[in-house]
């Protein structure tokens, strides 16, 4: 079974942030990145070398797919509700078929459940990895997240915690 999906910004920059991003090539068969997501995370950052490097890397070895979303003018159109990678995200699922996405922000994940897409975000490939036994725990990873400033309430930190077992 051909296991695809589709992956916006910033499920990709919180993995790389708690060097967590090989879980995405291990739950995945192929990762697809629209091209906007692909520029959002490869805009020339002399700060951020080293991760525009693993990008480019993933994408040379095959595990990142690059996407060209055909319907350019539908990403347009509702451009200003989300941004173009979101967008894209949504777009490209719809255009390649794919019933899921790993997205984050809570706006895109409503409009792709309008365009009946699935969507998993970072907390949620956490638990993945963590139910197929690719990590023993998860908190630690989150608590990292949290550190490096990603958005993580405390009502949500307790929940994910206590879907993984760790509370």
């Amino acid at each position: 079974m051909n296991n695809k999906i589709l992956c916006n910004t910033s499920p990709i920059i919180g993995l790389m942030s708690i060097g967590r991003l090989h879980l995405l090539r291990e739950l995945f068969d192929e990762i697809i990145l629209p091209e906007a997501v692909y520029r959002e995370l490869c805009a020339d950052s002399p700060a951020h070398q080293k991760e525009i490097e693993e990008i480019n890397d993933n994408i040379s070895k095959g595990y990142f797919k690059i996407y060209q979303v055909k319907n350019a003018d539908a990403v347009k159109s509702m451009y200003g509700k989300l941004h173009f990678g979101e967008l894209e995200v949504i777009v490209a699922a719809k255009e390649l078929g794919l019933q899921f996405a790993i997205i984050d922000e809570k706006a895109a994940r409503k409009m792709a459940a309008e365009f009946l897409i699935h969507t998993i975000g970072i907390l949620g490939i956490l638990l993945l990895a963590k139910k197929r036994e690719l990590i023993t725990c998860i908190k630690p990873d989150v608590d990292k997240l949290r550190a490096n400033g990603y958005r993580i309430s405390d009502e949500l930190y307790d929940q994910i915690l206590d879907k993984a077992g760790e509370k």
